[in-house]
């Protein structure tokens, strides 16, 4: 793990890490935002062999037609998958000062990559997260409060980058709600289409 956070949240299991920078960073168009870290790392997105949450994220890319199988498949097409949390929670909810928190590492990530169209936030996480980085920055929300389904279909974009709010495709809760993940590959579909 990478002890990058001086905070010390209660309501996580302190294993704080980020994904190192790679050759394909200049490339990045777009970038997908989960909730948190797994509860084992061999899950993470960029863990050797078959980790769940590229199987999980890979499941919508196959169904529209994209062969991902690995990080490296993301990384070479200008996607990178990273989470809002950057620990591991210990329940279900986390406190917002958590995500406040956290929101200071994703934004540093986030400023590598000088070429980004989209930003995807899968997950209430994600939204607040990326409202706790441009409400710093520029004094604005992105994402306005209300239900995922209700918001997800309005268009938000600031200074050239667009942002999809959308469903968690990782952790425990994958597949339970049928309806979320057509949304979800809805919402992906999307979004490639403006990177390409």
């Amino acid at each position: 793990m990478n002890k990058i956070c001086a905070q010390s949240c209660s309501d996580v299991e302190f294993a704080c890490y980020v994904q190192k920078e790679s050759k394909y960073d200049a490339g990045i168009k777009m970038v997908m935002i989960s909730e948190s870290m797994p509860h084992n790392i061999k899950d993470y997105f960029d863990s050797d062999n078959n980790p769940q949450f590229i199987i999980n994220t890979s499941y919508f890319f196959n169904n529209l037609g994209y062969s991902f199988n690995s990080y490296e498949d993301y990384l070479k097409n200008g996607i990178y998958l990273t989470t809002a949390l950057k620990c591991i929670k210990k329940d279900y909810l986390v406190k917002s000062e958590t995500i406040k928190n956290c929101s200071f590492i994703l934004e540093k990530e986030l400023n590598r990559f000088k070429n980004l169209k989209v930003i995807m936030l899968m997950g209430d996480f994600a939204i607040k997260s990326i409202n706790y980085i441009w409400k710093r920055k520029y004094n604005k929300r992105i994402i306005p409060g209300g239900a995922t389904y209700k918001i997800r279909k309005n268009t938000y974009e600031y200074d050239r980058i667009r942002f999809f709010p959308s469903y968690t495709q990782t952790g425990d809760s994958f597949g339970i709600e049928k309806s979320k993940l057509k949304m979800i590959e809805e919402d992906i579909k999307n979004a490639l289409r403006i990177i390409k």
